[in-house]
């Protein structure tokens, strides 16, 4: 069997761009395995885990993680990584898709991977999903959100 850490590396490999194994990605993950977007409140189970890597791709094809530290404690690997890429595709928003830009990403990101008997039980990625849409020239709208409050507090 596998140690932890190289099942957490495979992983990684199969989610490049270059190599994109949505299937294989999904094998490392116990039947009823999780993969959670923390700060996008999104939770993959299933075929669902192969598509959130596919639908990643599909914006930034050219998807590259850079491990940063990889850290074993019992059956929980922490990772420090930094998520690169080029803005090709189109990025779907509540409001409709923002369309490529041609920017590069590069996202500090923090990921918790939880194994049993040499399976993903659970992987928890905390992306700064901020830095991420900044570098794609998604910053925040602050103005709606004061002229929001702005009528809810006034009643209108």
């Amino acid at each position: 069997m596998r140690s932890n850490e190289e099942v957490v590396r495979e992983a990684y490999r199969l989610a490049e761009g270059s190599v994109l194994d949505g299937p294989g990605f999904r094998d490392l993950f116990t039947e009823d395995g999780t993969f959670n977007d923390v700060p996008n409140s999104q939770t993959f189970r299933g075929d669902q885990i192969p598509q959130a890597l596919t639908g990643f791709a599909g914006i930034f094809p050219d998807v590259h993680r850079e491990l940063l530290g990889v850290h074993v404690i019992g059956d929980v690997v922490a990772v420090e990584l930094r998520i690169q890429g080029t803005h090709l595709g189109a990025f779907p928003t509540p409001v409709g898709d923002i369309r490529p830009t041609g920017n590069r990403i590069d996202v500090p990101t923090a990921d918790l991977w939880y194994l049993r008997q040499g399976k993903v039980e659970t992987f928890n990625c905390y992306n700064a999903a901020n830095v991420l849409l900044a570098q794609i020239g998604a910053g925040p709208d602050f103005t709606s959100a004061i002229e929001a409050a702005e009528a809810d507090a006034s009643g209108a």
